[in-house]
């Protein structure tokens, strides 16, 4: 890959959204059931962390409370669908709207806060609304979980495959994805960018701290509930244990894993838990038998320590470090003559 393919894939063009997305599209042509679910899956964590990425990378808020904006459209798109009967896409819309007035319902007086203070008070609206969640089992069916939420339909079109959900999600993907880079690369971002590097400084040229944030809140929690929806009719039950801390937790660590500071850095961020994840699945139990379930939580608390000291932006400028190794060295270019015709009388001598 040359310099000018990383260019395009990078920066505000099109062309390299739409070069990666039609490559993935064709995995369902020869890729397996399993495959084409652990791309799925994939896809429900990157749609989070594009909303997540905006937050905690371009305007450097930390969120640990996501995990509830994601139970919010999940419960939503369930309650609506199998027990009032309502349609799929509406309820969705219902679930995004309803996370995103929450989201600045709880936004205007947390975002008061700075730094830790910041990340223990969204850790304690999630730990609530993870509450409600086993509370309110006339609702939400408490512990027991929720059964029978049925399956989205499009022109009588039914996504029940995981061929057709994989295309679904993605398809969400690329739309947040499109979003989000133009509003990075907007007069918003700029906004953001500023408060990322320091909201005294950005206070001192008038932009506006607290409008900025709020903005880009809401956007990460619609996200959220919309990723939150999708899952919950493309798994058909959902339990409140999908949706407490340590999903916050592991969300906010993809965003780091793989890069806070770039959107892609969302999506190399949810393939590097997922894939890791699958493979802790398969090989643990293999070669230590006897060790017990919390086994995860610890080996991505190592990785990330880890990406903090060793990466601190994450994967995706490494990859793009080692992209560059490959590129084509360019010849210099031929050294330009000029030929003073007065110091030579008008002639030119071989």
């Amino acid at each position: 890959m040359n310099k000018k393919s990383l260019k395009l894939i990078y920066n505000n063009s099109l062309v390299g959204p739409s070069i990666f997305f039609a490559l993935l599209f064709c995995i369902p042509l020869v890729g397996s059931n399993y495959t084409l679910a652990i791309l799925t899956m994939i896809g429900f964590y990157a749609l989070v962390c594009i909303g997540l990425t905006m937050l905690t990378g371009y305007a450097g808020q930390i969120s640990l409370g996501h995990a509830a904006f994601y139970g919010i459209g999940a419960y939503t798109s369930a309650y609506m669908t199998a027990t009032l009967g309502l349609s799929p896409w509406l309820a969705i819309l219902v679930g995004a709207f309803i996370s995103a007035l929450v989201a600045l319902l709880i936004g205007i007086p947390t975002f008061k806060l700075k730094g830790y203070y910041l990340a223990l008070a969204t850790l304690g609206f999630g730990i609530i609304v993870y509450t409600a969640f086993k509370e309110l089992t006339s609702i939400t069916g408490g512990s027991n979980g929720f059964f029978g939420i049925p399956a989205i339909q499009l022109f009588g079109f039914e996504f029940v495959t995981d061929q057709s959900f994989f295309y679904l999600i993605w398809l969400f993907v690329f739309i947040a994805l499109i979003f989000s880079r133009n509003i990075i690369h907007s007069r918003i971002g700029r906004g953001l960018r500023s408060i990322e590097g320091s909201e005294i400084a950005a206070d001192a040229v008038g932009v506006n701290l607290m409008k900025y944030k709020l903005q880009i809140f809401v956007i990460s929690a619609i996200f959220t509930s919309i990723s939150g929806s999708l899952l919950a009719h493309y798994v058909s039950f959902i339990n409140p244990t999908l949706f407490t801390a340590n999903t916050s937790i592991y969300l906010l660590i993809m965003v780091i894993i793989g890069g806070v500071n770039n959107i892609w850095g969302a999506i190399v961020g949810s393939a590097t838990y997922v894939l890791l994840g699958e493979l802790l699945k398969h090989f643990v139990p293999v070669f230590f038998p006897n060790i017990g379930g919390e086994f995860e939580i610890v080996f991505f608390g190592l990785l990330l320590v880890l990406t903090l000291i060793y990466m601190p932006n994450g994967l995706v400028p490494q990859f793009m470090k080692i992209a560059g190794k490959f590129q084509k060295k360019e010849r210099p270019a031929p050294i330009a003559f000029t030929i003073d015709t007065q110091a030579t009388g008008g002639e030119v001598n071989d």
